[in-house]
């Protein structure tokens, strides 16, 4: 596991969209698992940018996102209002401003009448596609990833689930009040990719920003495995992993020294 600490959001969203970008340019044809909310907003700006300057080409790349609200989601052929469904932020951040064929893009389909017969088709097309190469996430205030609520299975899979009021207390505040949405009104079921699913990614690079999110990172990174904390599932991940951290997110580890260290020596000597 690479931790890599830098010192604020925007050096982090490069190092990030590097990364990416890095798995684009060498494998043109890759699968990346894709996350959305306030985290992941600068590693997106950041790869629009390499494909508008730098003629970053996601022509030939697929993307399966990580979950939708159920109830919600949007045809990418169709305009749309006040859609607050993770389609639509995917659009609005990413998918319309570079060259990423329409056919390539997955997200699970919050609009769907048969969720459970969605949920295994969409395991299956993963499948298909032989597997995400990459996998971008972030980390919950408490601890989950995606939408899986601490309890979820750590071998669980594309599935549906009720939210936590933690979790919609988060995502009411940064999606749904803004567009004059009231609580009850706001979806409490989502589909999300299951832990198990997620671990099956070939490498995984985890993205967590802000003091608020310390306490978290660090008992996701350095304390036990355990299903009330399914980020630290990542610790049973057998892969590539990175882990990248601003300052401020890195400062509740143990071994911050340490993992400075390591990012050092690998530097000096050309250390991938």
């Amino acid at each position: 596991m690479d931790i890599i600490i830098r010192e604020n959001y925007e050096q982090v969203s490069k190092y990030t969209a590097k990364v990416i970008a890095d798995l684009v340019r060498s494998k043109p044809n890759c699968v990346l698992g894709l996350a959305t909310g306030s985290t992941p907003i600068g590693t997106y700006k950041e790869l629009v940018r390499m494909h508008k300057e730098e003629g970053l080409d996601f022509s030939q790349v697929t993307t399966f996102n990580l979950d939708e609200y159920l109830g919600v989601g949007m045809d990418l052929d169709k305009p749309y209002d006040l859609d607050q469904s993770y389609a639509r932020f995917m659009y609005e951040e990413l998918f319309k401003h570079i060259n990423i064929k329409k056919e390539n893009i997955h997200i699970p389909d919050g609009r769907t009448k048969v969720p459970e017969k969605f949920c295994k088709w969409y395991e299956e097309e993963i499948r298909k596609a032989g597997g995400i190469d990459l996998q971008l996430l972030g980390i919950g205030a408490d601890g989950h990833w995606a939408f899986n609520e601490p309890g979820s299975s750590l071998a669980s899979r594309t599935r549906v689930v009720v939210l936590t009021k933690k979790t919609l207390d988060d995502n009411y505040e940064s999606f749904y009040k803004k567009a004059g949405i009231s609580r009850e009104e706001m979806p409490h079921f989502a589909i999300t990719m299951g832990i198990g699913t997620i671990l099956e990614a070939r490498n995984i690079i985890m993205v967590a920003t802000g003091a608020k999110k310390a306490a978290i990172v660090a008992q996701a990174l350095e304390g036990p495995v355990t299903s009330q904390v399914t980020a630290s599932a990542i610790q049973l991940h057998s892969g590539g992993i990175t882990v990248v951290l601003d300052e401020a997110a890195a400062s509740c580890l143990k071994n911050i020294d340490y993992y400075k260290h390591i990012e050092k020596v690998k530097t000096e000597y050309g250390i991938k």
